[in-house]
């Protein structure tokens, strides 16, 4: 592996979601990954969007990075002929290994674990602990509540505006590839 390889952390649901587009995301987005010659970090589940992103990472030759605790190598499916495949004990150790070893952290569409990694990498953010880029992958406009409630939290008195510009939202993959390559 290159020193200079650039890794995209993804996060995004085990689960396809309701509409097709979310599923066509995963897939560009996997794509769009190995055209850049960025590394995949993610969950190293082989079910819903996640499987759908490594999948299409190694249809395009690229290289894969996954990190699964024990209790879910079953129900996610551990995916493991990845280039790296990370067992650890905990969530929190899952969590923390693969934003170490990225340089940016993309979130698709998904559920509550991915807005729990959203929420984490936003909050070591505005605790100035990182200065990763964080985007939004906002297909369809899946994240708009989402931006809503954090302008509803700035409104409120509690967080900062600064807070608001921690996070990129991308409309679309070819809008996500740019503010990737802006922020690399």
């Amino acid at each position: 592996m290159s020193e200079n390889l650039k890794s995209v952390c993804v996060y995004c649901g085990s689960r396809d979601g309701n509409a097709p587009e979310y599923a066509q995301a995963a897939t560009d987005t996997g794509q769009m990954l190995v055209a850049n010659g960025w590394r995949l970090v993610y969950g190293a589940g082989d079910v819903g969007l996640m499987g759908r992103v490594a999948n299409a990472v190694q249809d395009a030759g690229g290289q894969t990075f996954g990190v699964i605790p024990t209790h879910l190598l079953d129900w996610e499916v551990g995916k493991r002929d990845l280039d790296q495949f990370v067992i650890t004990e905990t969530m929190h150790e899952r969590k923390k290994v693969m934003f170490m070893n990225a340089d940016a952290v993309v979130v698709l569409p998904g559920g509550a674990g991915s807005l729990d990694e959203f929420f984490e990498a936003l909050t070591w953010r505005q605790l100035r602990l990182h200065n990763k880029p964080l985007i939004l992958l906002n297909i369809d406009g899946f994240w708009d509540p989402l931006c809503d409630l954090l302008q509803h939290v700035v409104d409120n008195g509690f967080a900062g505006d600064d807070i608001l510009g921690f996070v990129q939202v991308a409309e679309d993959v070819d809008d996500l590839q740019e503010k990737l390559r802006s922020s690399f």
